[in-house]
């Protein structure tokens, strides 16, 4: 069995997501300690009792997702012996799973990335005034497609980019508002089932991010990234880096550039990994591999007994 391991993103935060985790193992509390320390903010407290529309802000949902993650990392450490070097072959997150990635698999620690996350957060929602830019979802339709519907709205004025490329006919397109809404209904001449207007207030993964990775860049140059103990691979890429420099540049130019992630995928095969390992999130990355490759193994960890139950095979 050759693994990667995964990290979700943005959408797959939920009240309460952690709390039975930090109430079962000490290590699972420690994290959540950490993190509100680091942010000086009761992270925890908003992540078990919400309100919700506190944690779907993007400085908070950030490091929230990141949080729970790297619980489950840390229970299969201290508890299952678990080891990246011996039970992984690399490692991959989606747009803000990077983060988390890149902390599991030691290349910065938890602060660090707790507090990158806040401020990225923070960048990205201030990037576009509210109500200029949207992001929507388009169903049943290819990539090329739906790049082709982006780029033909906006010879008409306005900004939109394939921004996500999670799943075959599952595309998300990003931009200025009025552009995002022609481009749907271009796509769905184009055989698009659906075109579903997401609940966010920036337009991710576009050029109008150019903001958020100016600041990125200059929060990143402070920080000391290492090599991670597995290659990470690359939403911006889909390929594999461990080298610290590249790694930090990627970051960067990830905030703007499309999120790869059915590439990222399909690339598994390539580099020899048949299981897919999801730390946390709900299952939201899992249910985009089985339709990208549904030949893949997949295990999902959120709670004590999947953990528990998963550690045995190490």
């Amino acid at each position: 069995m050759t693994r990667a391991f995964l990290f979700p993103g943005q959408g797959s935060q939920k009240v309460g997501m952690g709390r039975a985790l930090a109430e079962s193992f000490s290590c699972a509390r420690e994290v959540f300690e950490e993190i509100d320390d680091a942010l000086a903010q009761k992270l925890s407290k908003l992540m078990w009792e919400g309100p919700e529309s506190d944690l779907t802000l993007t400085e908070n949902a950030q490091p929230a997702i990141m949080a729970a993650s790297i619980a489950v990392i840390r229970i299969l450490e201290r508890e299952g012996g678990f080891d990246f070097t011996d039970h992984a072959r690399l490692v991959a997150g989606h747009s803000l799973g990077e983060y988390s990635a890149l902390s599991a698999a030691g290349s910065f620690g938890l602060v660090d990335a707790a507090r990158l996350l806040r401020i990225r957060g923070q960048a990205m929602q201030q990037a576009v005034p509210p109500g200029e830019g949207a992001m929507s979802a388009l169903i049943g339709i290819d990539v090329s497609d739906a790049q082709g519907a982006a780029e033909e709205a906006s010879v008409q004025g306005g900004v939109c980019v394939v921004a996500n490329d999670n799943a075959p006919g599952q595309v998300v397109i990003s931009g200025s508002k009025e552009t995002v809404e022609r481009a749907g209904e271009m796509a769905k001449a184009k055989g698009a089932r659906r075109a579903i207007p997401l609940p966010v207030s920036a337009p991710f993964h576009s050029p109008m991010m150019a903001p958020a990775a100016s600041r990125m860049r200059e929060a990143l140059s402070q920080v000391t990234i290492r090599a991670p103990r597995v290659p990470i691979l690359s939403n911006v890429t889909a390929t594999e880096s461990d080298e610290p420099d590249i790694i930090r540049d990627l970051l960067v130019k990830q905030i703007t550039a499309r999120v790869r992630w059915r590439e990222c995928v399909l690339r598994f095969r390539d580099l020899g990994v048949d299981t897919s390992v999801e730390a946390g999130g709900n299952r939201v990355l899992t249910a985009m591999v089985k339709r990208i490759d549904p030949e893949l193994q997949t295990v999902s960890l959120d709670t004590a007994q999947e953990i528990e139950t998963f550690a045995k095979t190490l």
